[in-house]
């Protein structure tokens, strides 16, 4: 195949490859105005010595750049979870109450609002961030117009294996960074590269890659980069930001071992900018480490080097696709990128890049304190492990539990979950985020597997269970989920770009689908460059299927 050649990339190589800091320096002006991108990018860009195109394509896709801003910034969410808790009904409450429309600023209140789409808050919502202070339940409105004062609930953490992997430290009080210098000093990377294809793990971010095969693609060059994706833009799911805020040296632990199992000396954390006390707590962290020698120069005496940096993402759904992270992190817009060639061939700045979860590499540590072997013997024969799961604010009981694969999903909505609150009737689940699927209230009786789960038209995704009781319209959903993809399509290629945007306007027409519906559907499935375009149908005739007459021809 021929090499690719894309000229701001070759130009930015020339100035220094300002990547991250170009984004640093599009938000803090971002942060500063509430003028359009056009007045403020070219010359944001020209101080990089880059063209003001090189401004102006980031400034205008991200939507944390994009988004007018004012001395007062409020991110409302509009995801899955806190759509159900309040069937939308809060975003124009929130507008209300804060005095200004979803995407615009007000210079006379001195108030600015975004509508995102997840912020991690699932389990109490509906939610939103004033500044980076959370606001979050039934009195979400009270919280904001200043009539009570804000709060947000810890996320509830639960084990349900007797013995917790990657809640070790949050349920357990298990310290972070007890494997990682007898490794060092030991047998290091070719130790790790054992117990962990022992143990089976695959990738927990939703592809479920086997992880030992992406790192064995990077080849074992030092001039791999690893990077910790922690843009969990699934809603639904908040794992990833429990971790991240309440052990977030497991995380940077877990990630210096893929560096070692890689033959890296270079890893990044990229944090969702949705979740400010993650960043805050894995900076902190990251000091915390370098003073006490785990990173740095010469680790445990040994000649092992290693820098990690933390970085923060700019507003994007797909923005943590591997190839649209990598982009980003380069400093450009986060649009997917055409395969081959693979991240783990060409990455970033084209040196060999291997993407992995948080949840991913939160596990390491236990599998190198335990073996391989014994992280084996759990879950299933052909998914071993565990999983972190999700349970939205209409359980009875919300929260983050651990998990073994298999474990049947009735079983985690009745028991673990405590069915739904206040008494209400599961209509359908959505599984593993918006692209994830939906099953039926009475199609539980399945393991939570990735081979289960798609036997029934969904996926395991991230595992966020978010509820749809009987007082949602299926019409209503139906739209919700058009709209989510509508907003959140990069918008590289056009049968995900024109036909998002076709589907929600198709969905919101109030008559039936028709042929051009059907015709829609295959084109986004075949046709669509990465996983996002591609998921959307299947996720949209898995509502209709679970709705069955309630939809109609939706399915298409």
């Amino acid at each position: 195949m021929a090499e690719r050649f894309d000229a701001f990339r070759s130009l930015a190589d020339r100035r220094g490859r300002p990547g991250v800091r170009l984004l640093e320096a599009l938000a803090d002006a971002s942060g500063r105005t509430k003028d359009d991108p056009r007045s403020w990018a070219p010359d944001v860009a020209r101080r990089f010595g880059l063209p003001a195109a090189a401004g102006l394509g980031p400034a205008t896709y991200y939507a944390d750049l994009a988004t007018p801003h004012a001395p007062r910034h409020v991110r409302v969410c509009a995801a899955a979870a806190c759509f159900a808790a309040r069937a939308g009904h809060h975003l124009a409450e929130v507008e209300n109450a804060v005095g200004v429309a979803a995407g615009c600023a007000d210079p006379r209140r001195g108030v600015s609002l975004q509508c995102v789409r997840c912020l991690g808050y699932c389990y109490a919502g509906p939610a939103a961030l004033d500044g980076d202070t959370p606001c979050a339940g039934p009195d979400l409105t009270g919280q904001l117009s200043g009539r009570t004062p804000p709060h947000a609930p810890p996320i509830p953490a639960a084990d349900a294996t007797g013995d917790p992997v990657v809640l070790a430290g949050v349920v357990a009080g298990e310290a972070a960074w007890q494997v990682w210098p007898d490794v060092v000093r030991g047998t290091g990377g070719d130790r790790v590269r054992a117990e962990v294809a022992a143990s089976g793990l695959r990738g927990r971010g939703g592809a479920g890659f086997p992880v030992t095969a992406k790192w064995a693609a990077a080849g074992g060059s030092p001039g791999t980069v690893v990077v910790a994706n922690g843009d969990e833009g699934d809603p639904g799911s908040y794992a990833d930001r429990l971790l991240m805020e309440e052990d977030p040296g497991r995380v940077l632990e877990g990630l210096a071992l893929a560096c070692l199992a890689c033959g890296a000396r270079r890893g990044v954390v990229l944090v969702r900018s949705e979740y400010p006390r993650a960043l805050a707590r894995m900076r902190t962290a990251l000091g915390e480490a370098y003073a006490a020698g785990h990173l740095g120069r010469r680790i445990c005496g040994r000649d092992v080097d290693m820098d990690v940096e933390v970085v923060e993402g700019a507003g994007s759904y797909v923005g943590g696709e591997e190839t649209a992270l990598i982009a980003g992190l380069e400093g450009g817009r986060g649009c997917a990128r055409p395969r081959p060639p693979y991240p783990t061939d060409q990455g970033v700045w084209d040196a060999p890049t291997v993407v992995n979860n948080v949840e991913t590499l939160a596990a390491i540590p236990w599998i190198m304190r335990l073996g391989g072997d014994a992280y084996a013997r759990r879950g299933t024969a052909a998914e071993t492990g565990t999983k972190l799961v999700c349970l939205s604010e209409r359980f009875s009981r919300p929260g983050c539990y651990e998990v073994e694969l298999g474990t049947p999903v009735l079983r985690i909505v009745s028991e673990l979950g405590g069915g739904l609150r206040d008494g209400a009737e599961l209509d359908v689940l959505q599984v593993g985020g918006p692209l994830g699927g939906f099953l039926a209230a009475g199609e539980l009786d399945v393991p939570l597997t990735e081979a289960g789960l798609s036997g029934r038209g969904a996926a395991l995704g991230h595992a966020g269970l978010v509820a749809f009781d009987r007082s949602l319209a299926p019409e209503g959903v139906l739209r919700h989920i058009w709209e989510f993809a509508a907003a959140e399509s990069c918008g590289a290629c056009s049968p995900c770009r024109v036909g998002s945007r076709r589907g929600l306007e198709l969905a919101s027409s109030g008559g039936p689908p028709g042929d051009e519906y059907a015709r829609l559907l295959r084109v986004m499935g075949e046709a669509s460059l990465c996983a996002f375009g591609k998921r959307v149908p299947a996720a949209v005739r898995s509502l209709a299927r679970a709705y069955g007459d309630r939809l109609g021809g939706w399915a298409g």
